[in-house]
């Protein structure tokens, strides 16, 4: 075991440019284009509805929890159950940062690859809803948010903030431990390791399945373990699978989509990611392109970055994932100070992120008797000021796919 490689692995350095710039431009998308914008293409119920969802929710930023309030929304908006489908399916797959830190670990057929099977897999999987699952299968969910908020702050200081503050939150821990997991893999893992699957690919990938689906694991923090792991002997199409069917699915979105969208939509929802994963898996081996993360250098396409641009950029990211994670920890400890008399705390589960914080806030504002509502995904809680009845605030949090615990 050589720790010198521990502590040297070059995945921080490589992907923290792209990192940056794809926050950045998730920010931008985040603050300037309305959620209403993509209400207006996936209201029909046809081909084309399904297809725009897939197109518009491929580059947004949104991870296998946070896009489950957002695709309720659209619900709510009059989406045909097709383009929920097809948004479900196709938006955790990838995002304009994952795809950015793909290109800077895996090179770019990878980073072209992913999002053009996300696509088609969300198409597909939108097309089958609509041939396959009946209006009266499908779980109506009852209207209680406002789609558009009033917030007096600069448009350009909420990117930044969005860009590099509410996302890193979400997403920095879990980015961590891929890097740390990937470091490990590098030094722990016997070289050519999954050659001894011989002429199995497709074993590969069931085992790869097998661990990924039930996880929590993010587009971005997926890659450098994929990485790693074509590094040790994986199939490139193994690797494939675990960036495709990890960050879409997990146990936790299963039970709410199950919740929420009904039995016959979540069993074509998950077969549609799994088979599709395993098929782009084996198409991918089948062409015998040399996609060896190895062979690449790494990315051979970073080079023309400088190396103190890309330690300075790693700096950067670190100091921005480490101020991120305080700040999480202290609004968590801060949850459990006393209380003025009006203010109630309940237990909301199933929550991960900022976007299913906004969700949740959005979903109980308007409530009568909510004069101010904050949710923690940190400490599941949602606290509220004000004498709305614990009722109002149960159906609205569970009427958007999210399990309320009470006081």
């Amino acid at each position: 075991m050589d720790l010198q490689s521990f502590f040297t692995s070059p995945f921080p350095r490589e992907m923290a440019p792209y990192l940056l710039l794809g926050f950045l431009i998730a920010g931008v998308l985040h603050v300037f284009v309305p959620q209403k914008f993509y209400a207006n293409y996936l209201s029909r119920k046809n081909r084309l509805s399904v297809l725009w969802a897939a197109l518009l929710g491929v580059p947004l930023p949104l991870c296998s929890c946070g896009v489950i309030p957002t695709a309720i929304g659209l619900r709510n908006e009059k989406a045909s159950k097709g383009a929920i489908a097809s948004f479900l399916i196709a938006t955790p797959q990838t995002g304009i940062d994952s795809i950015l830190a793909t290109f800077s670990l895996m090179g770019l057929g990878f980073a072209i690859i992913r999002p053009v099977a996300a696509l088609i897999t969300g198409v597909c999987g939108g097309l089958l809803v609509n041939r396959l699952v009946r209006e009266d299968d499908y779980c109506s969910v009852d209207d209680n948010s406002q789609l558009s908020t009033v917030n007096s702050q600069l448009k350009i200081w909420r990117v930044v903030k969005y860009a590099y503050y509410d996302m890193i939150r979400d997403i920095g821990l879990r980015l961590l431990i891929g890097l740390v997991v990937a470091a490990l893999i590098q030094v722990a893992v016997p070289d050519e390791f999954f050659l001894s699957f011989g002429s199995q690919p497709l074993l590969q990938m069931l085992v790869i399945l097998v661990i990924a689906v039930p996880m929590y694991i993010c587009s971005t923090g997926s890659i450098p373990v994929a990485a790693a792991l074509m590094m040790k002997g994986l199939s490139p199409g193994a690797a494939l699978v675990m960036l495709m069917a990890g960050p879409a699915v997990n146990l936790a979105s299963i039970l709410v989509v199950h919740k929420s969208m009904g039995r016959r939509f979540t069993s074509i929802y998950l077969m549609t990611i799994v088979g599709f994963a395993v098929l782009f898996g084996l198409l991918l081996n089948a062409t015998g392109l040399d996609f060896s993360v190895a062979s690449h250098g790494a990315c051979c396409m970073t080079s023309v970055l400088p190396s103190p641009f890309k330690l300075v950029c790693a700096i950067v990211l670190t100091l921005l994932i480490v101020f991120a994670l305080m700040m999480k920890l202290f609004s968590k400890l801060t949850t459990k100070k006393p209380l003025d008399p009006d203010v109630t705390v309940y237990r909301v589960e199933d929550m991960h992120c900022s976007h299913c914080e906004a969700a949740v806030v959005r979903a109980v504002e308007d409530l009568p008797g909510v004069e101010k509502a904050k949710a923690s995904a940190s400490s599941n809680t949602l606290t509220i000021k004000g004498p709305a009845t614990e009722e109002a605030i149960r159906k609205a949090v569970e009427g958007i796919g999210y399990t309320f615990k009470g006081r």
